[in-house]
């Protein structure tokens, strides 16, 4: 299963407590950056309880990890990695390039993912922003479809100021615009608390859109309606110098099959 050093579970920079809102600046969001403040507890005190096929262990990184080692990932037994690319339509992670290129160098099959500001510009802008500044796919073997990161609001509030059908407006228009980029269905990073408020509980998307459930518990829990199964789960925030910590729902060899099916 994990690892023991992967178990070392502290939490991220600019995650909060429970009772505490998070100080960023724009740009410093990063996967999970709402899920204490919201959801409560920044950590899990034990291994994910998983299926004995969802062993392949991952980790997602930002800004906040800055160059990282990722021979030490990759002999601890990290084998995938997605990487922030983008955030809204001008944020670039200055590391982009060490953080996602070193994890593929390395072995890992790797992805980019984008965190979304509905409230700022459309859809179909932030894709093309994602799709054009790292978000691209290509059937390499080695490149996994790109992330929508869209989840609390660390900026302000919870739903982007945005109702129900207009957030599940926004991210319709962001999925086709991306698919139409790439030939690829994003896949859909969230929690289940979130979805519920912002979207309704929308069903709509899980018919092609993997799903990456954010829950810093021992079980993913209850999932977005329309999705049987996740195909990430975000199970613990695991500190700056490590990143999140995933595992992916599946053996190896079907991680391959997402990295290629286009």
């Amino acid at each position: 299963m994990v690892c023991a050093a992967l178990a070392l579970l502290v939490a991220s920079p600019g995650v909060a407590t429970a009772d505490a809102t998070p100080s960023i600046e724009p740009g410093e969001a990063y996967m999970g950056v709402g899920v204490a403040m919201h959801e409560g507890g920044a950590t899990a005190s034990a291994e994910p309880d998983v299926s004995p096929l969802a062993t392949v262990e991952g980790v997602d990184v930002s800004s906040h990890q800055g160059n990282v080692s990722w021979s030490t990932l990759w002999n601890s037994g990290v084998q995938f990695a997605y990487v922030k690319a983008t955030e809204g339509t001008s944020y670039e992670n200055p590391y982009f390039a060490q953080q996602y290129n070193g994890s593929y160098n390395v072995g890992m099959i790797r992805g980019a993912y984008h965190f979304a500001l509905p409230n700022s510009s459309s859809g179909a802008s932030q894709a093309n922003f994602f799709a054009d500044n790292g978000g691209g796919w290509s059937r390499d073997g080695k490149t996994l479809p790109g992330v929508l990161d869209i989840e609390y609001n660390p900026y302000g509030s919870t739903c982007y100021g945005l109702s129900q059908s207009a957030m599940v407006s926004w991210i319709n228009d962001f999925l086709d615009t991306y698919h139409a980029r790439t030939g690829r269905y994003a896949v859909i990073y969230t929690t289940t608390d979130w979805w519920t408020t912002c979207t309704g509980n929308y069903s709509g998307f899980a018919a092609n859109h993997p799903l990456w459930i954010a829950r810093y518990a021992s079980s993913a829990g209850t999932l977005p309606a329309g999705w049987g199964f996740y195909t990430f789960w975000q199970y613990t925030s695991t500190g700056p110098t490590v990143g999140d910590h995933n595992v992916f729902n599946g053996a190896y060899d079907r991680l391959q099959v997402l990295a290629n099916n286009g």
